[in-house]
């Protein structure tokens, strides 16, 4: 079902304060990843304000549809927008990677009753997520479970062992959603390891997938409404994202994948942000 145009501009209006959340918790933590939370703020937004079954009230609510966050590292996106859905105050997110923290750099699944899983050594979220969706299906639930992974971990083994398995076992109430922006620590990952042909790999191990632009919501939103309707297989979401989106000076640039603004750099990102507010505004009307 086709979104409505003021929820699609309530959402994205939403994604950005998520980013501006995100410059300022990376500013006032002094350390972390910039690149990759800016730029999964648009489907993070998608997930947890209009695709998610869940309940910041009863965060483990057992029908509740399951997240893995398999790249551990883009944690600042999700605890910004754990915030915003009301699991806990939006003043904690000032907290990330201080002594003591429930946010810490990576996620601790004891910290937050929100977090399924602790992550922190990339290419195991899918094989967990894998797991999920076999005991669901084992236990008869109707929860699905959600896998989001870098592309970077892409170069991992124990990925593709797990996608196998997927395969085999014909999980459709498994989506995975590649965050496709193309860099890594150190460089472009198809300078590192080159991961092309991404999609046609997925497909030879039994998985339905899809394309789409990782900051189009309403194209993410008919994309996991699809996901939904496959019953013979898993389905992978590549997702194409800019990493740093927003932010003229960080966007496309991995050398902003692990590295946090400074207070000029972080005035500057929020004063891009907010003017981007009237913008979005501006083309719903």
């Amino acid at each position: 079902m086709p979104i409505h145009d003021k929820k699609l501009k309530d959402l994205e209006l939403k994604a950005n304060e998520i980013r501006q959340d995100i410059i300022a918790m990376l500013l006032e933590a002094g350390s972390g990843h910039s690149a990759g939370p800016l730029g999964m703020a648009d489907i993070f937004t998608a997930l947890y304000f209009h695709i998610l079954k869940h309940n910041p009230k009863k965060p483990l609510w057992d029908e509740r549809d399951r997240l893995v966050l398999s790249n551990g590292h883009i944690c600042p996106v999700r605890y910004a927008t754990l915030a915003h859905a009301g699991y806990f105050p939006r003043k904690e997110l000032k907290t990330l990677r201080k002594l003591g923290s429930r946010l810490q750099g990576h996620p601790e699944r004891l910290a937050l009753p929100a977090l399924e899983t602790s992550n922190g050594p990339l290419g195991q979220g899918l094989a967990q997520a894998v797991g999920m969706a076999l005991a669901a299906r084992m236990d008869g639930k109707k929860h699905h479970i959600y896998c989001i992974m870098s592309d970077g971990e892409q170069e991992e083994g124990a990925i593709w062992e797990a996608a196998m398995m997927a395969g085999k076992q014909k999980l459709h109430n498994l989506t995975g959603i590649i965050d496709r922006n193309n860099i890594q620590i150190d460089g472009h990952t198809e300078d590192v390891m080159p991961l092309e042909p991404l999609a046609d790999k997925y497909r030879a191990f039994g998985w339905h997938v899809l394309e789409v632009n990782g900051h189009n919501i309403a194209q993410f939103i008919a994309a996991c409404e699809e996901a939904q309707s496959i019953f013979e297989k898993p389905t992978v979401i590549i997702a194409h994202t800019i990493p740093g989106k927003g932010v003229d000076f960080m966007e496309n640039k991995y050398e902003w994948h692990g590295v946090p603004p400074n207070k000029e750099q972080a005035r500057e990102a929020l004063h891009q942000l907010r003017t981007l507010e009237g913008k979005i505004t501006s083309e719903h009307e």
